[in-house]
Parts: structure tokens; C-alpha cells; sequence
């Protein structure tokens, strides 16, 4: 009877098996060049490390139960401490898999960068002077994506796609919070963080509908920030430029500051007519053209700063107050500071707009 019910119990696992066997493990089955070569990266750090791992578990298994306490055939030496030839083999092995690892790490950590353009589409096929590369301007929005094709003039929302075997060259921003692009088919993810630009180059090599995703938690509606990518044949991917051209409505400034508003499950969207410095804005946070771009912040502070007369910028270097209540925002030229005022340094008034050359008198001196 305890026979039965062992095998019973054993049985019960198969179901789990299968239901295993229907997950889509898209990262070890991926469908681009650059997700191939990351998940060949990963099957052979994971190798290298069990050539350690599994006999460490062998042995220890084996000398708990060789050297159990019922076994009186086992040698009892209380006196040994030490094997010079088992030293050898304990440390020699783990430094040559660390080495090998480091090795790999190396290699791939160059090849797999992702701001270094690809030399190749697939494996035997490099890229020529003949092969057509696509660029692709993401932008993170609370809580959708909004993909530029600034070569097509188009652009979209939660839906993007690409040409089977042509190099991706992305461009990716975020309007307000740090969040993370990812395709697993396609390619690692990549941050997306408001004021910067990174990069990613990728490729597709398989016709197919693949999901998109962030990857970093952004807020309220992060669970519903996704996208479909689809790869196309290159007949395929014209006919879907034009019905982008077609269905797509106009997007300028007006038109994004409405769509960057947080919202949750947007469908999605296309655009004919868009606005060429709308990415460039956005990248440099002044989309709203009441606010300073970040390109003129940094030439103001190469050239010394702007004194007492950049207190009239104040307001156009806040860029994000959606969490204030109105009532709070204090108007620039008031005598109290603003609720989100910075703090002052020592001998300047931040707040009223007075500075002083010399620190307030509560100042401590050295």
C-alpha cells in the first residue's frame, strides 16, 4: 500500500509537466539575431556553472551517505586534514570555469552593446551596403507607447512594426518617469528615462506578431503597458505603412500634450502628419513650448549661468508639478516660495528673487 501511494504521488507531478508545456518561453525561443545571441549567452553561462554545481551536489549527497552513521564499512580517519591533490582539483576547477565565464563576459558584453550598430542580420548574412535600416523613436508615456518613424513621417501608439531581416536603429526617451522598453523576441530591455537618449540596434528574422512590454515599474497603469510588434515581409510592411498614412490623424504639440496625459489600456492610435521637432522636444522636455529645453538649460550653464535675470525662467524649468494642487502653486513674482521651490544656497533668495554676496547673517562662519 505505501507503494501505490508512492506511485500516486509521483503521478500527480505529470499534470504540472504539461501545463509547463504550454508557456511561451519567447526569451529561450527568441525570434531576432540579438535576443539568439543573448539566449546562447545564457545557456552557456548556466553550462559552465553546472560543471560545479552538479557534482557539488553529487558529492555531498554521496558523502552523507557514505559516511553515514549506520555504515561501519566506511574509513574513520578523525586525524585527516588535508589533501594537497584534493585541494588542487577543489580550487583549479571553479578558477577555470571563473576564468572561461569572464571570458565570455567579456566577449559578449562588446558584441551584445547595444548602442554598437550590427554588423549582421542574421548568422551568414552580414549587413551590405544595400541593406535598408528602418530608425524607430520610442517615446514612454504614461501608461502606452508612442512609436516615431521619422524617415516615413508616421508615427503610432502601442503598435509598431518592422521589415523581416532589416537592422532597427531605436531611439528611446521617456516623457516623465523612468521606465524600461522590451521585446523579448526581438532584443534585451532598455531603459527609457525622460531628459535622455539610449540606443538599441536590433533585427527580426521571423515573420510573426511578438508582445512588447515595460519591463520597470512606472505607476498605476504599468500592468497594461504593452504593445504588439509586428514583423513583416517587406510588401507587408508598405501595405502597413500606408494604412498608417491612411487611417493616421495629424500630431502636433497640442495633439501630444493630450495624448501624454496618464491614461490606462489606450487603443491603438495612427499618425499621417506629424510634427519633425515633436521627438526632439519631447527628448528635451519641452514639448510644451511654455517650458525651457533641457539643450538650452545646458548652454545658459557652459556659459556661467544667467545671474539674477534667470529668475524669470523659473516657471519654465518646472516640468513635472501634476501632483500639486493649483491652490499650492505659489504665482513667481509672490513673496512666499513656491510648494516645490528648491532650497536655497547660502546667500541667494531663491524665492523672491533677491540675492545677496554675502551669507544670511544665521549662517554659520568658519
Amino acid at each position: 500500500m505505501p507503494r501505490l501511494s508512492k506511485i500516486f504521488s509521483r503521478l500527480s507531478v505529470l499534470p504540472l509537466i504539461l501545463l509547463l508545456s504550454g508557456c511561451n518561453m519567447v526569451v529561450m525561443d527568441p525570434s531576432g539575431d540579438i535576443a539568439v545571441q543573448q539566449r546562447d549567452l545564457i545557456v552557456v553561462s548556466t553550462v559552465l556553472m553546472l560543471i560545479i554545481i552538479i557534482p557539488v551536489i553529487f558529492l555531498t549527497l554521496f558523502f552523507a551517505w557514505r559516511y553515514r552513521h549506520s555504515n561501519n564499512a566506511a574509513a574513520y580517519d578523525p586525524e585527516w586534514h588535508h589533501s594537497t591533490r584534493l585541494e588542487l582539483v577543489i580550487w583549479s576547477a571553479p578558477l577555470a570555469i571563473i576564468i572561461a565565464l569572464g571570458a565570455v563576459t567579456w566577449i559578449s558584453t562588446h558584441q551584445l552593446d547595444p548602442y554598437r550598430p550590427l554588423d549582421r542580420v542574421n548568422v551568414g548574412k552580414p549587413i551590405t551596403t544595400t541593406t535598408r535600416a528602418i530608425n524607430v523613436q520610442v517615446v514612454a508615456l504614461d501608461w502606452k507607447w508612442l512609436f516615431f518613424y521619422p524617415d516615413l513621417g508616421i508615427a503610432t501608439v502601442n503598435e509598431m512594426a518592422a521589415p523581416v531581416d532589416a537592422p532597427i536603429n531605436f531611439s528611446i526617451t521617456s516623457s516623465s518617469v523612468m521606465n524600461s522598453f522590451f521585446i523579448p523576441a526581438l532584443a534585451g530591455q532598455i531603459y527609457a528615462m525622460p531628459g535622455m537618449e539610449t540606443k538599441l540596434h536590433a533585427v527580426i528574422n521571423k515573420p510573426g506578431e511578438y508582445q512588447g512590454l515595460s519591463a520597470n515599474y512606472s505607476g498605476a497603469g504599468f500592468s497594461h503597458m504593452r504593445f504588439k510588434f509586428h514583423g513583416l515581409n517587406q510588401a507587408d510592411f508598405d501595405q502597413w505603412v500606408q494604412k498608417v498614412k491612411t487611417d493616421g490623424t495629424a500630431l502636433g504639440r497640442q495633439e501630444y500634450l493630450a495624448l501624454a496625459k496618464p491614461s490606462e489600456q489606450e487603443p491603438v492610435r495612427y499618425f499621417n502628419a506629424v510634427d519633425k521637432d515633436l521627438f526632439n522636444a519631447i527628448l528635451n522636455m519641452c514639448a510644451d513650448p511654455s517650458k525651457m529645453c533641457l539643450s538650452e538649460m545646458m548652454m545658459i550653464d557652459a556659459k556661467g549661468g544667467a545671474g539674477k535675470e534667470s529668475q524669470e525662467n523659473r516657471e519654465r524649468l518646472i516640468y513635472d508639478n501634476r501632483d500639486a494642487d493649483a491652490a499650492d502653486v505659489t504665482p513667481v513674482n509672490a513673496s512666499a516660495p513656491a510648494a516645490h521651490d528648491m532650497k536655497s544656497m547660502p546667500g541667494m533668495d531663491m524665492g523672491n528673487g533677491s540675492s545677496s554676496g554675502s551669507a544670511p547673517a544665521s549662517q554659520p562662519s568658519n
